[in-house]
């Protein structure tokens, strides 16, 4: 019987297991999907399903640069454990140098290593580690020089926080801008740069808070200017005082070292991801009541 791409999909999405393994067990049983579920169970690569449900928010950021290019990708797993198992390490040093050569997250997961694709190397881990993982992103920046900065390092290039600066001029101080970025988390490079509706929603609850005062409009109105004045320096990279000298802005210091900052990313592990909190004594509670 000759097995189908859709054969191959049906058995993957069923069972979590990776291309290859889902085709040589249809292969190995004929086409009989029922007996081919059952031939992964016996080899262990089926179990990557049951492990799709669980939160998985931690993990790594890794971070890559070669020519002018530097990208960084988050790959999570449930516990902090395996983010210092070697073997896990060495899956995220692969994919973020694979992601060199792509341009989005879609491209990234269809890239391959080793003979698989991303995606499936994933699925391949999960059953052999026997925790769910996920690739949740990949930013990626390019200019004249990069550079690149890992906050709780884990091994080389890869960590808790990472982060890429694209400059132009003097690498030492585009490093420095690097470290700082790790400890600020500026939202945007600079105001031209940030999210609209974030600002318009700041705006809406500095006007709400103003008002609370009872204050007359005219001086309500002078101190959202002056609110929202601290809330772009606060909020822009270029903005921010700089960490290493707190009397300057990051771009006077910038202006000083003769450097262009031009773009930058940073990721953090699990950031937006709601954790599951688990209550033991309620669940054993909840358990023994039946």
């Amino acid at each position: 019987m000759a097995i189908t791409a859709a054969m191959v999909k049906e058995l993957r999405d069923s069972t979590g297991a990776g291309m290859m393994d889902a085709k040589k067990a249809l292969t190995e049983t004929g086409g009989d999907m029922e007996a081919a579920v059952d031939w992964l169970r016996t080899k262990g690569l089926s179990k990557a399903a049951k492990k799709s449900g669980r939160t998985a928010a931690e993990g790594l950021v890794a971070v890559r640069v070669a020519d002018g290019v530097g990208v960084a990708v988050e790959i999570n797993s449930e516990t902090d454990f395996v983010g210092k198992n070697a073997e896990f390490q060495s899956m995220v040093a692969d994919v973020a140098g694979a992601a060199l050569g792509v341009s989005d997250l879609e491209a990234l997961n269809a890239a391959e290593i080793g003979g698989k694709t991303v995606a499936d190397t994933i699925t391949d881990k999960i059953a052999k580690i026997g925790e769910n993982m996920s690739l949740r992103r990949m930013a990626r920046v390019e200019g004249a020089g990069v550079v690149s900065y890992v906050h709780n390092a884990a091994a080389e290039g890869m960590g808790k926080i990472g982060v890429l600066v694209a400059f132009d001029g003097d690498e030492g101080f585009a490093r420095q801008v690097a470290m700082h970025i790790a400890a600020s988390n500026p939202a945007a490079l600079d105001e031209a740069a940030l999210d609209p509706a974030l600002v318009e929603k700041e705006r809406q609850v500095q006007i709400d808070i103003a008002r609370e005062s009872g204050k007359p409009d005219a001086v309500i109105e002078k101190m959202i200017v002056g609110r929202m004045k601290k809330f772009m320096a606060d909020s822009t990279l270029l903005g921010q005082a700089f960490v290493m000298n707190p009397d300057l802005t990051v771009e006077a210091a910038a202006k000083e070292a003769g450097t262009a900052i031009t773009g930058f990313v940073r990721l953090e592990v699990g950031e937006g991801i709601e954790k599951k909190q688990e209550d033991f004594a309620a669940e054993v509670a909840k358990v023994a009541q039946g």
